[in-house]
This record gives C-alpha cells, structure tokens and sequence, in this order.
C-alpha cells in the first residue's frame, strides 16, 4: 500500500533563497550544490530542491513554481509491482537507477511511486494541564529553540477537474477519502498511513483557488506542539521572512494547527501539529467550506470576520463525487457568495490557501 511521501521535488525560481527559507523554516539540510538543495526527515523522506528549468524535472501540464513532482512510498514490494502493472496499461512508466517509477497522470500532473519504509520518529511534546487536569506537575514546559520538522504530512494542488484526479487517486492508487470541502475539494489519506490526509485535490476554478490551471498549492511539515509552530515562526521572522497572513490557527477538518508562510518555493510552506489520525473504519465528512476550513484564527482575512454557517454530514468515501459552487447553489445546498464576501475574497491577496488546508 502507499504508505505516505517519500519524496517531493520542487521547482523555484531562485535556488539560493528558497533553500535559505527552506533552512531557516528547519528542514534538515544533507547536500547542497549550486544547482540542488537536498533536505532529509527523521522519517526519512527528502525534500529536493532544484531551478524551475532544471531538466532534471519531469515535464507536465502543471505550471509555476512548487512541488513539480510527488513521489509517493509504497511499503512492499508486490504492491509497488501491482500498482506498476496497472499504470503501465495506459501510462509511460520510466524507472530510474533508484527504483523510482515516474509517469504523468492523464490530467497531466508528474508524480512516481517507490519502495519505502518509513522510519519511527519519537515525540515528546510537554504535557498539557487544564482546570481539573494536571499532567505536568513540578516542572515546566519544554524550552524551544528552532522548529524541526519530523515528518511531511501533505502536499495540495489545485485541479482544473477535481473529479478526474479523484477518479485516479481513489480508484488507481487506491486513497481513501478522509473529508469533503462543499465547492472547494475533496482531502484523501495513503490507504497505508494513518494521517488524516496526505493530499487534497482543490478545485482550480473557485477563484480565490486558483486560476483554472493545474498549479501547486502549499506542503505541510508536521512538528510536535504549538510551541514549536511559534518558535519556528518567530525565528522565521527574525530573518527577515514575509509573515504569515493568517497568523496561528486550528482546522475544524483534520483538527490541525496551521501557520502558512509565503514561500520563495512557491505556495506556501507549512507548519502543522496535533491532526487527527484516521483508518479505516473512519466516515468521511462533507463539510460546508468556512466552517470545515476553521475552528479559530488569529489574524482571519475580512471575509472570515463572520460566523460559518454550521453545516455538517456523512458522505460515502467509495462514491462521493466534488460538486462545484455552481452545482451546489443550483442544488439549494448552497446559498450565492454575497457581494461584498466575494470582492474581499478576490482580493485577499496571494493567499490561495485560504479557503482550504
């Protein structure tokens, strides 16, 4: 089964900055050449950073820079075979001298599958105590100096056809469906990994999305507490980095902590901590799209200055489908954007992630 990201692969316009961002954000540094910045996690996937023109990078309908190509760790060999077999059938399926096997999807989106084990990593976040709930007593909370992200809990993209791609991952490589977002896109998890979700496939034409486009989103690094989000933000701000537009907030989907930085790599580069873990037996939520987006943010743009319509169901993972603002409004399960929500969602700016996680 796949089992998480082995690796990504970024394309920048800038190498020198976006690895001095990548190192400042605290990913551990392995090789750094003047064409590639190579990073490595405890849980043993790399972040691979090289020129947007690199011919090393594999070709694809995806434009701008970012993430140009997942590649997404198998955990045996018989089902990587398995799963290379089948892809062969209507894909161009090359192996690199690492076992590496790279294609591009039908929606023209690179990515590749590999062996690998991912490696145990060890937490020891402070004990938390509440009114009537004393976990740490005679000691105080862990001090922290830098952030180091341990693991990579996803990356997003945005999607011209959100279905197309859901037909891929769910039937192809056979994700699971964590969560719907109404109108905004559909979150999916590795059928191997317990996080919430390792991807989510937004819809490219909402516009504070996208613009239509197959394009990069933003990653997600995953570190121990809240503390660690803070001290990596205030250490990022310290070198002189653009501070996040949101500020420290919490997901209601996934339950996460999220602080996005706008990212010299393209996107946003996040920190994560404390998501849900899910298997299986989990049932898939459609969520109405600023109440699933958001428990509580700091900094909120203008047009979540309101109250989210509290709007919440069960969905079938097997069937569900994206449905898009226009088909939900048409639907009656959808009430039109008012004016005034809508100009202030069109300018808010570069901070395309705003409406999901």
């Amino acid at each position: 089964m796949l089992n998480g990201i082995a690796r990504l692969n970024f394309g920048v316009e800038d190498l020198e900055k976006a690895a001095r961002f990548l190192d400042d954000f605290g990913l551990p540094g392995v090789e750094r050449t003047a064409d590639h910045a190579l990073y490595r996690l405890a849980e043993g996937s790399y972040i691979s950073v090289r020129h947007i023109e690199d011919p090393l990078l594999p070709k694809s309908d995806q434009v701008g820079c970012g993430v140009r190509e997942v590649i997404w760790g198998v955990d045996d060999a018989d089902s990587l075979r398995r799963y290379v077999s089948d892809l062969r059938r209507d894909h161009d399926v090359t192996e690199d001298e690492e076992g590496t096997f790279h294609f591009v999807t039908s929606f023209g989106q690179a990515m590749g599958l590999r062996l690998w084990q991912k490696i145990p990593v060890v937490s020891s976040p402070s004990p938390l105590n509440a009114p009537g709930s004393t976990q740490r007593f005679n000691q105080w909370r862990k001090w922290r100096h830098r952030a180091e992200p341990k693991q990579i809990m996803h990356a997003v993209f945005a999607y011209p056809d959100v279905n197309a791609a859901l037909d891929f991952y769910r039937d192809r490589l056979d994700f699971r469906v964590s969560e719907v977002q109404m109108g905004i896109g559909i979150y999916l998890r590795c059928p191997g990994s317990s996080m919430h979700h390792t991807t989510a496939l937004l819809d490219a034409n909402v516009p504070f999305v996208g613009d239509g486009r197959l394009k990069y989103d933003h990653t997600n690094f995953i570190v121990e507490d809240i503390d660690e989000i803070m001290v990596g933000k205030a250490y990022m701000e310290r070198q002189g980095w653009e501070k996040s537009q949101q500020g420290l907030g919490r997901h209601r989907i996934g339950s996460a902590l999220f602080l996005y930085m706008p990212s010299p790599t393209g996107g946003d580069i996040e920190y994560g901590a404390d998501v849900d873990a899910i298997d299986d037996t989990w049932i898939p939520h459609q969520w109405s799209a600023d109440f699933g987006y958001r428990s509580w943010i700091h900094s909120p743009p203008p047009f979540m200055l309101h109250e989210p319509e509290h709007k919440l169901g069960f969905v079938d993972g097997a069937t569900v489908r994206h449905r898009t603002i226009e088909e939900l409004i048409e639907a009656g399960e959808m009430d039109p954007p008012e004016p005034a929500a809508q100009e202030s969602r069109l300018n808010a700016g570069e901070d395309t992630s705003a409406p999901a996680q």
